[in-house]
C-alpha cells in the first residue's frame, strides 16, 4: 500500500481526511482486527504487529498512519469494557470502527443507571469513518479528586463539526470537533481510567488473553508516536533522493559530496532504527511479562512511557536538521520531504508526545516515589 498511499497523500491533505477507499482497503486487509479479540472476529496479535503496520502506512502517508494508529488501537480499549458494550458495537458488525477524543472537557451528570453527558471535544481523528466514539470526561463528586472516565457513544448521540481542522501538518487526519447534547450513557458503556491503570478492567472477564492484561495507556501512547517512524523514514528517503540529484546552482557543488548532509542523513537513519528497536523491545517485554501472568513493574511502565514520549520530538529534530542542507528547492510544497516534516512537527503537539509530562515520574521512580501521572 505504500506506493498507493504516496499517490493519494496530496489528496488526503487537501481534503483533510483519509480517502474512503483507503479505509476500505485497510478493512479488507484486516488491519483493524489486529488488536480485536478473537471472540469478535479479531486476530488478537502481538502489539508489535500493529505498530509495524502503522509504520508502513505512515511511510506512504503519515496522516493515514496516524488515523490507523488511533482507530486501530480502539478495539483493544473496547475489549476492556463491559461485554454488553462490546456486543452493542460489534454484535451486528464486527468491522465497526470507533473514533475518540480523550480531552476531559465534557459536563457529566450522574443519573439513575448511568450518566448524562454534554460538551464539545476537539481532535477526533478519523471520526467521519466511524460509527461510535470514545469521549473522555471527569466525574466530580462531593469530596475527593475527580474520576476520569471514557464514555462510549453511538453515532446517533453526537455531531461531527466540519471545518474545525485547519492545521499545518497531519491535515489528512480529519481530527474534527465533536458535540454532544445531553446524551444518556449507561454505566456499562464507560471505562474507568483507574481500571485501565490497575489492569482490573471488566472486559478481562471475557477477553482472557495476555494481550488484554496490558495497561491500556502503554498501547495508546505508542499509537500516537509510532506513525512518526514512517514519516521520518519517508523524509530520509526523500533526502537521499534529493541529495543524489542536486547540484547547487550557486556554488556548483553536488549535494552527494556534502559531508554535513551525509552526517545529518546518517544520524537520522541510525537513530530511527535505534528508537524502533527500543520500542519493539518494550512490547516484547510487556507481552512476555503478561504471558507469565505477572504485573508490569511500575518503574518499567514509567520508563516505557517516557521513551515513547520522546520519539516524535527526536524524529522531528532529525528531519529538521536535514532540510536546510537540501537547498531552496526542498522548501517547495512539491518537495517530497516537506509534508513528512510538517506532519512530524504537528505530531509533537499531542500531549502523549511531550516528554515534559513524564520526566518527574521517571526521576521519581529512581527515588522510590509513586507516579503522579497515572496514564501509564
Amino acid at each position: 500500500m505504500i506506493p498507493v498511499l504516496k499517490q493519494r497523500a496530496r489528496r488526503c491533505t487537501i481534503e483533510g481526511n483519509v480517502p474512503a477507499e483507503t479505509i476500505a482497503e485497510m478493512q479488507e486487509a484486516g488491519f483493524f482486527r489486529v488488536l480485536q479479540p478473537r471472540r469478535w472476529g479479531g486476530y488478537e496479535m502481538h502489539p508489535n504487529v500493529f505498530f509495524e503496520i502503522q509504520k508502513a502506512l505512515a511511510e506512504g502517508c503519515m496522516s493515514t498512519g496516524w488515523v490507523y494508529g488511533v482507530i486501530g488501537c480502539h478495539p483493544f480499549e473496547l475489549a476492556l469494557f463491559d461485554d454488553r458494550a462490546q456486543a452493542e458495537v460489534w454484535g451486528d458488525d464486527p468491522a465497526m470502527l470507533v473514533s475518540s477524543t480523550y480531552q476531559p472537557v465534557g459536563k457529566v451528570e450522574v443519573v439513575e443507571g448511568g450518566f448524562r453527558l454534554s460538551g464539545r471535544w476537539g481532535f477526533s481523528s478519523g471520526s467521519k469513518h466511524c460509527g461510535w466514539i470514545l469521549l473522555g470526561s471527569l466525574i466530580f463528586g462531593e469530596s475527593g479528586p475527580p474520576e476520569m472516565r471514557t464514555f462510549l457513544l453511538p453515532r446517533s448521540d453526537y455531531e461531527i463539526i466540519d471545518g474545525t481542522w485547519d492545521v499545518f501538518g497531519l491535515q489528512g487526519t480529519g481530527s474534527l470537533d465533536i458535540v454532544v447534547d445531553n446524551a444518556f450513557i449507561p454505566e456499562y458503556r464507560t471505562h474507568k481510567a483507574s481500571d485501565g491503570f490497575a489492569c482490573t478492567n471488566p472486559g478481562q472477564d471475557v477477553n482472557t488473553g495476555p494481550l488484554y492484561s496490558l495497561p491500556w495507556a502503554q498501547v495508546f501512547i505508542r499509537s500516537v508516536s509510532t506513525a512518526a517512524f514512517g514519516g521520518a523514514r519517508a523524509a530520509v528517503n526523500a533526502a537521499v533522493q534529493i541529495m543524489l540529484d542536486r547540484v547547487s546552482s550557486n556554488t556548483g557543488k553536488a549535494s552527494k559530496a556534502d559531508p554535513l548532509l551525509h552526517a545529518a542523513i546518517a544520524r537520522a537513519h541510525a537513530q530511527i532504527i535505534e528508537m524502533e528497536r527500543t520500542l519493539a523491545a518494550t512490547f516484547d517485554d510487556l507481552m512476555e511479562t503478561a504471558g507469565r501472568g505477572e504485573p508490569i513493574p511500575m518503574e518499567k511502565r514509567v520508563l516505557y512511557a517516557y521513551n515513547s514520549s520522546n520519539v516524535v520530538r527526536r524524529l522531528a529534530d532529525l528531519v529538521d536538521e536535514m532540510l536546510p542542507l537540501l537547498g531552496g528547492r526542498a522548501i517547495y510544497m512539491s518537495s517530497p520531504i516537506v509534508q513528512p516534516w510538517l506532519d512530524l512537527c504537528a505530531a509533537r503537539a499531542h500531549v502523549a508526545n511531550d516528554p515534559g509530562n513524564r520526566t518527574s515520574d521517571l526521576v521519581g521512580s529512581l527515588t522510590g516515589e509513586p507516579p503522579a501521572f497515572t496514564f501509564l
